[in-house]
């Protein structure tokens, strides 16, 4: 399968037919008795402000259930298949989990002799109220464990990157966890063992713009394969005044609402009780400080340094992790087999990539790399790759690397023909919204 290539298949609607059709069987390089890891984008049950829509926030489940037929095909009765996800930790995977028609397919693998897993990868799930965590549950998550990677030194994108004094920011209040797990030498990552221990990877995401990656497509969708969100750095704290990439500039939030959040998240949040009292008092700090669907903050911003280096870091645990921790020798040709078939039917353009508006793009994207397919999947948004740090930083990595071919090598397949990336139809680009912390930066430029 050339790396390099990418697929590109006009699908208007949400019809299994449809879309079963426009994955033909020869896209799947499968062989029996394997086991195949199925990863959709599964992050939250809807849009955060609209509750009725979902189809712009998570994969369609007509996407998995045709993904699903095509490796039972290929498996002939042999092998395993497991739909997994690890989704935002406020988020209810049995609501996500309710959109989709499950006995349905544990029905096609059970009729085809194949044994079904769906897991919820997380450790814990949470319950927030105005975006403050008001109870925390204790959940089975992957029933073979999690496995710790650790990327030292040069094997990390992390390596040489300079943290601010408050450090790194992950996805919860223990702040001291996050830096602990990436301490300028060691960078921890707790991972499923079920994804690990898998022979094939089919990576499921929905294509959306990103507040903190500019787009969320193939390498952003990794996220999901974590069992403890919070090893994963998401901002280094403060302004670039003081190293870090919370805030574009050291203005009156990065001077007074900066340190007061970090005294908060240390001391406040961590008591329940404190928590929920803070929930309620939440609307006039707001009111002084700005809503983050207006207001730039943690991170989510064209500037954020941070996050694209965790992003890359997952790709190479995913290809190179093994199950006991440690990593492949890093030979290119010796990672694990991976496909990515992107849901662009309904897509999501503006404040993602949990309000992000609904937008008809009407294609499915399909290759096997996530560089790549990011590549494509950005200019047919309408953005412009080189300036989305996810993307281009993919092409400069050393040690483990994800893409070894670079830009100007990667090739459209179209209608049955083969296009440069330059000479994309305007029928095929569609001017997605970015979100407003990257309005402006990432567009990619009209002749």
């Amino acid at each position: 399968m050339n790396e390099n290539f990418v697929n590109i298949f006009k699908v208007q609607k949400y019809n299994e037919n449809e879309i079963l059709s426009a994955l033909p069987p020869d896209l799947f390089n499968i062989l029996p008795g394997e086991t195949v890891v199925l990863k959709p984008n599964w992050v939250c049950e809807s849009h955060l402000d609209k509750p009725g829509e979902w189809e712009q926030i998570i994969t369609h489940p007509y996407i998995i259930k045709a993904v699903l037929q095509r490796v039972i095909e290929k498996l002939q009765g042999m092998g395993k298949i497991i739909i997994t996800d690890g989704p935002q930790t406020d988020s209810s995977f049995r609501n996500i989990l309710a959109l989709n028609d499950v006995n349905a397919w544990y029905k096609m693998a059970r009729d085809n002799g194949i044994d079904l897993e769906i897991i919820d990868l997380r450790d814990e799930e949470w319950i927030s109220k105005k975006g403050v965590i008001i109870k925390r549950r204790k959940i089975k998550g992957d029933p073979r464990g999690k496995t710790e990677v650790n990327l030292r030194g040069e094997e990390s994108e992390f390596f040489q990157h300079v943290k601010s004094q408050r450090g790194y920011y992950g996805a919860d209040i223990n702040i001291k966890q996050t830096n602990d797990a990436h301490d300028g030498l060691n960078n921890l990552y707790s991972v499923s063992r079920s994804v690990l221990e898998a022979d094939v990877f089919i990576n499921l995401p929905k294509l959306k713009t990103h507040k903190k990656a500019g787009i969320t497509c193939s390498l952003k969708n990794l996220v999901g394969i974590n069992t403890n969100k919070n090893y994963l750095p998401h901002h280094s704290e403060g302004s670039p005044a003081e190293r870090g990439d919370q805030y574009p500039q050291r203005n009156f939030n990065a001077k007074i609402e900066g340190p007061i959040a970090f005294f908060i998240k240390g001391h406040v949040l961590k008591n329940t009780l404190l928590a929920r009292l803070f929930a309620v008092v939440r609307p006039p700090i707001d009111w002084i400080f700005g809503k983050t669907d207006d207001t730039i903050r943690s991170g989510n911003w064209y500037g954020n340094d941070t996050l694209w280096r965790m992003v890359l870091d997952l790709n190479k645990v995913l290809f190179y992790g093994k199950p006991d921790g440690t990593l492949r020798y890093g030979r290119y040709d010796d990672r694990k087999k991976y496909i990515s078939i992107v849901d662009g039917i309904v897509a999501g353009e503006g404040n993602g990539p949990l309000k992000a508006e609904r937008i008809e793009a009407g294609m499915i994207i399909v290759g096997y790399n996530p560089v790549s397919v990011d590549y494509v999947s950005a200019l047919l948004m309408g953005f412009d790759p080189d300036k989305i740090p996810t993307i281009w930083n993919s092409f400069l990595i050393r040690r483990y690397k994800i893409a070894d071919f670079q830009s100007n090598e990667i090739m459209v397949k179209y209608n049955g023909r083969l296009i440069a990336t330059d000479q994309l139809s305007d029928e095929l680009i569609h001017s997605f919204k970015p979100h407003f912390g990257w309005k402006g930066h990432i567009e990619k430029e009209v002749n």
